[in-house]
């Protein structure tokens, strides 16, 4: 049987509670990590925070009123809110931003990573090796909390992190913006060690359980794998990220010619 990580209580100070305040954090422009609203809440409490929430690129969780109240805020009013560590930032934005600092564009695109310790030590070694920007979807991915940051050594709140609705879409603004889009898959044919990544691109990592999405590999431009001669199914992904971006890293400022 697996073994599962209790997970650490938000602290009380990085939640809201009740309607008026999280309504009022997302007109205000507050960075929100997800909406909690209990299953069976007025249709009317639903509809409006499901609204202001895709306005802001926010998303929710419909849950039990048991998980509302081990929140322990007392009277929740149906939902909760946890107040995000990270300033989320527009994808297209953060091209433009790179491309206008005449730097070649490195991204990274997790998919299915929901551990937040490794996605703490990928962005700590992202940020580290140069890569201009963690791009997530809105959901499947672990939360980007305080254990987050911390994993991370301070990497989250350095690292512009975009985070959209859909993968497919933000490949697609990808492409329009001429970036290669390279998945990371440990059956494919050709090696990181025959990959170009030279050219402006987004490497995407899968989750340990189920890896890439099988839509999301279809759309990517190539896929590569990184050898190992041990007899072993897989690496960790945060240690994966690690070694593919070395060789990034490697071919960009230590082997112009390779």
């Amino acid at each position: 049987m697996k073994n599962f990580r209790p997970q650490n209580r938000p602290r009380k100070s990085s939640l809201l509670s009740g309607r008026t305040a999280i309504l009022q954090a997302l007109s205000g422009g507050q960075a929100l990590d997800r909406i909690y609203v209990q299953k069976n809440a007025s249709a009317a409490l639903q509809q409006e925070l499901r609204q202001a929430a895709a306005r802001a690129t926010v998303p929710i969780n419909y849950v039990p009123v048991e998980k509302l109240n081990g929140f322990n805020l007392g009277d929740h009013g149906g939902c909760v809110a946890l107040i995000s560590k990270v300033h989320y930032q527009d994808l297209q934005e953060v091209i433009s931003w790179v491309v206008d600092k005449g730097e070649t564009p490195l991204f990274l695109i997790l998919d299915g990573v929901t551990d937040i310790r490794n996605i703490g030590g990928i962005a700590r070694t992202a940020y580290a090796m140069g890569v201009q920007a963690l791009i997530i979807p809105d959901k499947g991915v672990g939360a980007l909390n305080e254990d987050a940051v911390l994993t991370s050594a301070g990497a989250l709140e350095q690292l512009p992190v975009c985070r959209v609705n859909s993968l497919m879409k933000a490949v697609d603004e990808l492409h329009l913006n001429g970036i290669r889009v390279l998945a990371s898959e440990m059956e494919a044919g050709t090696s990181i060690l025959d990959t170009d990544f030279r050219e402006p691109g987004a490497i995407v990592m899968g989750g340990e359980e189920r890896g890439i999405n099988p839509a999301l590999m279809k759309i990517c431009d190539q896929q590569f794998r990184i050898p190992m001669p041990g007899n072993f199914e897989s690496l960790n992904v945060s240690v994966a990220t690690g070694m593919i971006l070395f060789e990034a890293v490697r071919q960009r400022h230590f082997a112009p010619n390779v």
